[in-house]
């Protein structure tokens, strides 16, 4: 295990699968002590056994609802009373409904927004004084369809565009306060949240997943999908003393997917 984060403080929240659990494990490897939240607490677990058996520093947990403000203050509070620091806040949950637009409902924007856009914007307000005091990290976690409109992904091309743009204005704040800020962009990644996405395109097309997981890769020119591995590693540097001049960026980690020049 290594020691570049020792006795840090990091807050992943939807850390108990995915590109979260592989974040919190990395941190975790490097001597961090991090704190989970998340919805399920049996999933949580899952995450503390896993990170355990690779040789982390055992995660705290926390289950919460954080697309409520009283879910976002729960974990707000357990960071304050239990290790009275906060050196990095990583905003990862959120999982949106794909589909076409005209079967998504008001509930379904609503829920998008509720989760990946105000968790994230709630508990960066929350942590912001904890971070300030530690000249600590902000790393947002959104997605490729921030800059990539789908029709079939609209939810979430909003979401992520809305986090995007804040982000950049958090970062303004972050050069006044000494707090990086800053985004990964992941692309097409292994997780179960991807597996659903396929499945959902999947029904909406009539097509087979096998068929929509291979239309994807081959669409982009990619070699493979994306791994937690992969992103986890940029949080980490873009989370260090080396990456303090970053600030305000965002970082596709999606094989080259991304058509734009930006």
């Amino acid at each position: 295990m290594g020691r570049l984060f020792a006795d840090k403080v990091v807050v992943v929240s939807g850390g108990s699968r995915g590109i979260g659990r592989g974040i919190a494990a990395a941190f975790a490897a490097e001597g961090a002590r991090t704190v989970l939240a998340a919805s399920s607490e049996a999933n949580l677990q899952a995450a503390v056994a896993e990170i355990e058996r690779s040789g982390g520093v055992r995660p705290d947990v926390c289950a919460t609802d954080l697309r409520t403000p009283a879910g976002c203050a729960k974990v707000h509070e357990f960071v304050a009373q239990t290790h009275k620091r906060c050196d990095v806040l990583v905003n990862n949950a959120g999982a949106t409904k794909a589909g076409p637009f005209l079967e998504l409902g008001d509930e379904l924007w609503q829920d998008g927004f509720a989760l990946k856009f105000f968790g994230c914007v709630r508990l960066s307000r929350l942590f912001w004084p904890l971070l300030r005091e530690a000249k600590g990290h902000v790393v947002n976690i959104i997605g490729g369809a921030a800059r990539t409109p789908d029709a079939q992904f609209t939810i979430g091309g909003s979401v992520n565009a809305a986090m995007n743009n804040f982000t950049k204005s958090l970062s303004d704040l972050g050069k006044r306060d000494g707090v990086n800020v800053n985004a990964i962009l992941p692309g097409l990644t292994e997780t179960e949240r991807v597996e659903q996405l396929f499945k959902q395109r999947a029904a909406a097309s009539g097509k087979t997943v096998d068929a929509i997981r291979a239309e994807m890769v081959a669409k982009d020119g990619l070699q493979r999908l994306g791994r937690p591995d992969d992103i986890a590693a940029l949080a980490l540097f873009l989370c260090s003393e080396g990456a303090r001049h970053i600030q305000g960026t965002a970082i596709a980690v999606d094989g080259g997917s991304t058509p734009g020049v930006y």
